[in-house]
């Protein structure tokens, strides 16, 4: 039994290393991406940045569209996004929770836009990011199923909608292309467009 609780305990222990060494290593290359750009944050010189072997790097993000697709997602999914997650699954009001799935888009597209900025004019990363941002939309669905559901359980989806359409329409709606139309194109502020977007996932999925 004790040797069982040894293992364990050693377990995590490694478990929280790598987890460490994860975040070092995403905190030197987004360093080295303000610093030298793209074509700078090669997989050696983010190695030495954070004091790792080069091997290192490459058996946790494969490539440098790996490190890019983890800076992107520290700075999406950190604690102010985990802290709205929390409060919209606390919301039990159906109208309510529906305006969280609007403050969320903002608030990861707000947070990623730095780093887009930097990585503007970067055409040898476009193509694996672009597959890598496809799949990020697939499990974005994916997510949304469950605030679908709910309004299903608690009778307040539009009458006639079915679950399948009510998860396009979402979908759709709280994309980023929607995102950059509106807030980088045509020039709305970030509130405006979060408060455009709950009054129109209100109004379609709820009436």
């Amino acid at each position: 039994m004790k040797v069982a609780k040894k293992r364990v305990y050693r377990s995590l222990i490694r478990q929280k290393q790598a987890g460490e060494t994860r975040t070092r290593i995403i905190s030197a290359a987004r360093k080295l991406l303000e610093e030298r750009g793209y074509a700078g944050m090669t997989m050696e010189a983010v190695a030495r940045k954070a004091g790792v072997a080069v091997a290192t790097v490459y058996a946790i993000f494969g490539s440098k569209t790996g490190i890019v697709s983890a800076i992107l997602d520290a700075a999406r999914f950190g604690s102010q996004y985990q802290d709205l997650v929390r409060e919209a699954m606390q919301t039990a009001d159906p109208r309510a929770r529906l305006k969280f799935a609007a403050r969320i888009p903002r608030r990861i597209y707000e947070s990623e836009s730095s780093v887009m900025d930097l990585l503007r004019g970067a055409k040898a990363v476009a193509p694996n990011l672009a597959f890598a941002e496809a799949e990020r939309d697939c499990q974005r669905y994916d997510s949304q199923k469950g605030l679908v559901q709910y309004l299903v359980q608690t009778r307040s989806l539009r009458p006639g909608l079915t679950m399948e359409r009510a998860r396009d329409i979402l979908w759709t709606l709280t994309s980023r292309d929607v995102y950059r139309m509106l807030v980088g194109e045509r020039g709305w502020t970030a509130q405006e467009y979060e408060d455009w977007l709950s009054e129109a996932i209100v109004e379609r999925l709820i009436g």
